[in-house]
């Protein structure tokens, strides 16, 4: 009878893990790897037809994989996910998900590396920077995943037609791949900068005669200001009660917010030719440049810096978060001109704002930062050595980057943020956002993110882009890419490094990034910097700071990079 009772007692367990399709936790000890023949013959599994279950029932109820992924504050835990019970559904995957916060990962995240007895089988979001994985690959820690690209049909195929993002990706010392990427594509990221100016504003230093050049009716998208007219202009939005309550002291002429990874200060340099941005690190005509090593980075410093002692610029800009930045523009209107992505965010009034071409410097440049963020984020998914059954897992894996799924894993899930039904031309489309809930706040709940492949395939035949995305889009095409030089390319930090390299970059760009930061605010806040400093500056950065071992090194990673 005892006997019989755990019996059923067993199979209700399994019965109870089953039907939940991965919202209840079974048991994910490290099991025995089967082989790809037994998981054929006994399991079922297949992976090479994308669209059915990699696994039969038997598989659902005996394989099982634990992941360990940080996650954002808001989300649901991933075993609740509507995206990960589908998942489930679609391929008879069972994944157990551990979520812990950001932090809490990134006090575990050694332990969890140096200890083989009680380790996860991958780790979501695991943010494997070059170094940490050349380290955990020569020790054998990491799974070879390029080893098992024949049960990876969609990423193979990703590897295939974009050589570009197979480089991004394999490891220098033996040319395998041991992560899995976040691949998000709307060309966005290049340029974080959008200048707004207040157009009810400007209309009045232009009547006071405040500006001239320009008249009234010039106010509207695609706005450019010399230099001159936007210094005359934040001038009488100082000095002058704009938003009529009665203090001429609380107007914001530009603001922006100082080194955030967008909406910062770097397009103000483009007055002066540079195309900076906040490692101060391009690709010009092939080489890695350093525009702090410019003459006219010091003549745009000093020219800034102006403008900063005069209070033109907002000087709370270079203390502000992103959020004291973003609360500061809603309600009664304080700022006459700020840069941001889109003004719906930043103001409550966002048609009183127009969309202004970069500024036109004294010398006649008009041109923009372009930033070194990249739309391949690799590092996202790392597989443990020692994974059983490992071929499943990456199968599993691979789903995520069909275009239809890797819609829901970055949005959110088709019957919370998707209608059930696609639209005409058969992409999805976003379903009207719950009273009270933001889209931000949606997504955040719903959506694991993570690893995804939305290019342009996915976005002309899959998936409707998000309205603001559109927006923004539209935006920079009108009123940055004109303005972008061809001879001039992004230098992204994930480009592919040896060992040496690796050091050489550990051992100096923490202490260059300082240094240059420390003399920077300290110059524009402080009126400028003399001939005298700025002489010492190049002495250190060529010096002690090792800035030419530095650019040697990214020279050589691009180097590699355009020429594999």
């Amino acid at each position: 009878m005892k006997k019989l009772l755990v019996l059923i007692l067993s199979a209700l367990m399994i019965l109870t893990a089953v039907a939940c399709g991965g919202g209840d936790k079974k048991s994910t000890a490290k099991q025995e790897s089967a082989g790809v023949d037994k998981l054929v013959e006994e399991y079922g599994f297949q992976w090479k037809d994308t669209s059915a279950p990699i696994v039969n029932e038997k598989g659902a109820k005996e394989l099982s994989f634990s992941v360990y992924s940080s996650k954002n504050a808001s989300a649901l835990d991933y075993n609740d996910m509507k995206i990960m019970q589908d998942l489930y559904a679609s391929t008879n995957v069972f994944v157990s998900w551990e979520n812990v916060s950001e932090s809490v990962y990134s006090q575990q995240k050694n332990l969890i590396f140096g200890n083989a007895d009680n380790r996860p089988d991958a780790i979501y979001h695991a943010g494997m920077g070059a170094g940490e994985i050349i380290k955990y690959a020569k020790r054998k820690v990491l799974l070879p995943i390029s080893d098992y690209l024949e049960y990876m049909p969609n990423f193979s195929k990703i590897l295939e037609e974009r050589p570009d993002i197979k480089n991004q990706l394999i490891n220098v010392e033996d040319g395998k791949i041991y992560s899995l990427p976040r691949i998000e594509e709307m060309g966005l990221l290049q340029n974080p900068n959008i200048l707004f100016l207040n157009k009810a504003w400007a209309q009045a230093a232009i009547e006071a005669g405040a500006v001239t050049g320009i008249t009234a009716d010039d106010l509207k998208d695609g706005l450019n200001l010399t230099c001159d007219q936007m210094e005359a202009m934040l001038r009488y939005f100082r000095y002058n009660d704009m938003n009529g309550n009665g203090k001429a002291d609380d107007e914001r002429p530009l603001s922006f917010v100082y080194n955030n990874w967008q909406g910062n200060q770097c397009d103000l340099y483009g007055m002066f030719g540079l195309n900076d941005n906040l490692e101060h690190r391009i690709i010009v005509d092939g080489k890695v440049t350093y525009t702090v090593l410019d003459e006219r980075f010091k003549e745009a410093t000093n020219f800034l810096a102006k403008w900063v002692s005069e209070n033109l610029i907002d000087k709370v800009s270079f203390e502000l978060s992103q959020d004291n930045f973003l609360a500061n523009g809603k309600g009664l209107e304080t700022y006459g001109a700020f840069y941001w992505w889109e003004s719906e965010t930043v103001v409550s009034n966002p048609e009183n704002y127009i969309v202004c071409n970069p500024i036109i410097g004294p010398h006649g440049d008009q041109t923009l930062c372009i930033s070194n963020n990249p739309e391949v984020g690799a590092g996202e998914v790392i597989i443990f050595a020692d994974c059983p059954n490992v071929e499943v897992l990456l199968a599993y894996f691979d789903r995520y980057y069909d275009p239809m799924i890797s819609a829901q894993i970055n949005y959110g899930p088709i019957g919370i943020v998707y209608e059930e039904q696609l639209d005409e031309k058969g992409m999805l489309v976003q379903k009207p956002l719950p009273e009270g809930v933001t889209s931000d706040e949606l997504r955040l709940q719903n959506a694991p993110l993570g690893i995804i492949y939305l290019s342009d395939y996915a976005w002309n035949n899959v998936v409707n882009m998000e309205p603001r995305a559109k927006l923004r889009l539209e935006r920079l095409t009108a009123h940055a890419t004109p303005f972008m030089p061809a001879n001039v390319k992004p230098c992204y930090s994930n480009l592919q490094f040896t060992l040496d390299e690796l050091n050489t970059l550990a051992n100096y760009e923490t202490n260059l990034n300082d240094y240059i930061r420390t003399n920077l605010i300290k110059w524009l806040m402080g009126g400028g910097v003399s001939d005298a400093q700025w002489e010492t500056f190049q002495k250190d950065l060529n010096g002690k700071c090792n800035i030419g071992g530095i650019q040697k090194v990214y020279q050589d990673a691009y180097d590699r990079y355009i020429t594999k």
